[in-house]
């Protein structure tokens, strides 16, 4: 029933793929969005990159417990799964715990913290960075090793 609405789904091997992309955004963007936020001193703008960062750190730990489900039935090679798939997952679990300190921070001073806001600042931007060399890990594995493809060219049964 759900590979008729959504036919990609039968070339997956799980569904890491469909959630990566939510945490990538929402995270991605709340770092400037708070920093813009302390610059022009809008507590708008504070509140959405709050929002923002609480959504991405929620679907980051939806990616991190799919990707670490997902993980041993990806089919690459030994050197592929040590040199990309290993560090992915590393720094993706790296990611998933510094949004955590920083959701958490965020959330106890709300919207923006004011003791340690330059600290917090700069940290959103670790965040980012560390997401994009983790996010080049996975794609990497996705467009050069297929890492995303069909599983021994049988759809997925997602009904077990």
């Amino acid at each position: 029933m759900l590979g008729s609405l959504l036919p990609g789904l039968d070339h997956l091997q799980n569904i890491h793929p469909l959630v990566v992309h939510f945490p990538i955004a929402l995270l991605t963007v709340a770092a400037p969005i708070y920093i813009v936020a302390a610059i022009v001193r809008r507590e708008s703008w504070a509140w959405t990159g709050l929002w923002m960062l609480t959504l991405g750190t929620i679907g980051a730990a939806a990616a991190v417990a799919t990707g670490l489900y997902g993980a041993e039935g990806v089919m690459v090679a030994v050197s592929v799964r040590s040199n990309l798939l290993e560090p992915h997952r590393n720094v993706m679990v790296g990611v998933l715990a510094l949004s955590v300190v920083l959701s958490a921070w965020a959330l106890i001073g709300r919207p923006l913290p004011i003791r340690g806001r330059f600290v917090f600042l700069a940290l959103m931007v670790v965040l980012i960075a560390m997401l994009a060399r983790g996010a080049d890990y996975g794609a990497r594995m996705v467009y050069d090793y297929n890492a995303g493809g069909y599983a021994c060219g049988q759809p997925i049964d997602f009904t077990h």
